[in-house]
């Protein structure tokens, strides 16, 4: 079976499905930075750099892949919906559907999606499908849930022409993971970035890699330690968090602009919740039981649901569907993590005191006393 990415990023869908064995006949990519990445790490596959310039799909693609972008669509965003400038890139996808009519077609995008415009993104995606003939079913999925220390949550939905989509994103489901409540004594990921109305608090682990921050810096979160180290892990450690590996990123390019690799990978898809999909595609399995509830027009959106039948059903699913290892951030942490700045921490604590947000006992107190990044010498 092959494999055409539109919209691939770094190729986490791709190399998914390559390490199931799929072939990927071609990919897409307008960035040219990320489109570097995808010519050294898949050479023998055709690269293009605008899906606006595609009149079909290769003939015989069995599954298409479309993580469209999100700016218009996230919570750092401006919220321009989906028919914002960026997002509304995702119409060609439909209009390549319409003409070549792949039997499998993947969209990824953030969770948000569900909520913004009273999920007006989800009905203008489900319609579509529907008014191509395709049966849909959608699920949130969590990285985290896959053995990553990454609290990453995103829709994944999957349209399918001949196949049930049920088979695919339902056939598993496991008991979500029982996390403790945030204390010192555990490893607390948060952003720096922000402060004010939120921080994205994990314990052990991460808040989810993102292309940017509220102030416009491409980075990544911290982790408070309970040693009182306050760390941010590296590019590499954080490659390793969306599941490829170490160095995916770093590859020959003279048109580069300044640090594109942290936006490329807080963008990417993550490779184990692409290769869970990848493997029940090549091996359907049995539709699980769970509880349904009717969506109807103009209902809010649930974490998870299909068309398959006469109406949209509304899944009571969790986000986690494999038995997967839960791994500690801790594991990822070596020489190659660096310390806050005084600019930085000291802007985070203020704006997080200005915030009045609620924070584990003693935590502020001890990004304090932590030891801060020695400036270079003038």
């Amino acid at each position: 079976m092959s494999v055409v990415g539109l919209f691939s990023g770094i190729g986490g869908f791709e190399r998914a499905f390559s390490e199931v064995g799929f072939e990927t006949a071609l990919l897409v990519e307008i960035d040219p930075a990320a489109r570097a990445v995808l010519k050294a790490r898949f050479p023998d596959v055709e690269v293009r750099s605008d899906v606006c310039d595609l009149s079909s799909l290769p003939s015989g693609a069995t599954v298409v892949t479309a993580g469209f972008p999100c700016q218009n669509l996230s919570m750092a965003g401006d919220k321009a919906g989906i028919s914002g400038s960026k997002s509304s890139v995702v119409e060609k996808l439909f209009d390549l559907i319409a003409a070549s009519g792949p039997p499998i077609v993947i969209v990824e995008n953030v969770y948000f999606m569900l909520q913004l415009d009273s999920g007006g993104a989800m009905e203008w995606l489900v319609e579509r499908f529907e008014r191509l003939g395709y049966r849909w079913a959608y699920r949130v999925l969590d990285t985290m849930g896959f053995g990553l220390p990454q609290r990453r949550r995103r829709v994944y939905m999957l349209a399918c022409r001949d196949m049930d989509p049920r088979t695919i994103l339902f056939a598993d489901d496991e008991p979500p993971m029982d996390m403790p409540s945030p204390s010192l004594r555990y490893p607390l990921g948060f952003y720096w970035t922000e402060g004010r109305s939120g921080i994205g608090l994990t314990v052990d682990g991460i808040p989810p890699l993102k292309a940017g921050s509220t102030l416009g810096i491409p980075s990544a979160p911290a982790v408070l330690f309970p040693d009182g180290a306050v760390l941010m892990p590296s590019l590499q450690s954080c490659e390793e968090l969306q599941g490829f590996p170490a160095g995916w990123t770093s590859v020959e390019d003279d048109h580069r602009d300044r640090n594109p690799e942290w936006r490329m990978v807080g963008n990417a898809v993550s490779v184990p919740v692409a290769r869970w999909i990848a493997e029940r595609i090549g091996t359907p399995g049995t539709i699980s039981d769970f509880g349904e509830t009717a969506i109807g027009r103009g209902d809010r959106w649930p974490d998870a649901g299909w068309n398959v039948g006469d109406s949209r059903v509304g899944v009571v699913a969790g986000d986690k569907p494999v038995v997967a290892k839960a791994r500690s951030i801790s594991g990822f942490r070596d020489h190659s993590w660096s310390r806050l700045s005084d600019r930085a921490m000291n802007g985070f604590i203020a704006r997080a005191e200005e915030g009045g947000l609620r924070m584990p006992d003693g935590f502020l107190d001890t990004l304090r006393k932590a030891e801060r990044k020695v400036p270079k010498a003038a």
